[in-house]
């Protein structure tokens, strides 16, 4: 059914998936943190979350990746391009992340926060089993979009020589001369993923109203 060119494309959706989920992941944690400090009444944490979201908001992705990958190795850390891409994808992730999940967190009923402090809930309790939770309902459709997108930006992993889609899409392109089908399978993939991601994200979602 397929070559052996498009298949060693289509190889790479599974590098692709690795990034995009793991840089989640890491991210949503970080930029849970991030954004329970950028709404604390803590000074020092509060303009700490707003410098970092900032920076990582306000500079290229691509810049992020290659100041992890490139510039840590000149003062000693030496990182493999795997960890240099999953440390930027997270970090840069987190800083998206954390802007929604502080919406999601300003759009629960205020009533809940003072519930909470009238129960004498310690506020990581509350936070955590009461605040979040619903945060979270509201603000799925903005975390699925931001996962569409990371996982369009992994794309440029293939600058620091990963062997992802876009990678192998331009091997295969070296080698044959044939820029334009290797890069339309790679963009067809790309595509499938996304609209994968955004049926099971819809399928969720529908089932998370009706509850």
């Amino acid at each position: 059914m397929f070559d052996s060119s498009t298949l060693y494309i289509l190889q790479g959706a599974a590098v692709t998936l690795k990034y995009t989920f793991l840089a989640v992941f890491f991210g949503a944690i970080i930029g849970t943190l991030v954004a329970v400090c950028r709404i604390s009444k803590i000074g020092v944490l509060k303009y700490f979350s707003i410098i970092y979201i900032s920076i990582f908001r306000g500079t290229p992705l691509l810049i992020q990746l290659s100041m992890v990958y490139f510039i840590l190795p000149m003062y000693g850390v030496k990182i493999t391009i795997f960890i240099a891409g999953i440390t930027a994808f997270s970090l840069n992730s987190a800083a998206y992340i954390a802007e929604i999940i502080r919406s999601g967190i300003n759009s629960v009923d205020k009533g809940q926060f003072e519930a909470a402090r009238s129960l004498s809930i310690p506020y990581y309790n509350s936070m955590k089993d009461i605040i979040l939770p619903q945060a979270f309902r509201n603000i799925l459709p903005a975390l699925v979009n931001e996962v569409v997108n990371l996982l369009k930006e992994t794309a440029i992993i293939s600058v620091i020589g990963e062997v992802d889609l876009m990678r192998r899409a331009q091997i295969v392109s070296s080698e044959t001369y044939d820029y334009f089908t290797p890069l339309f399978t790679a963009a067809i993939a790309y595509y499938v993923l996304v609209v994968i991601f955004s049926t099971l994200a819809k399928i969720v979602e529908n089932k998370i109203k009706l509850q």
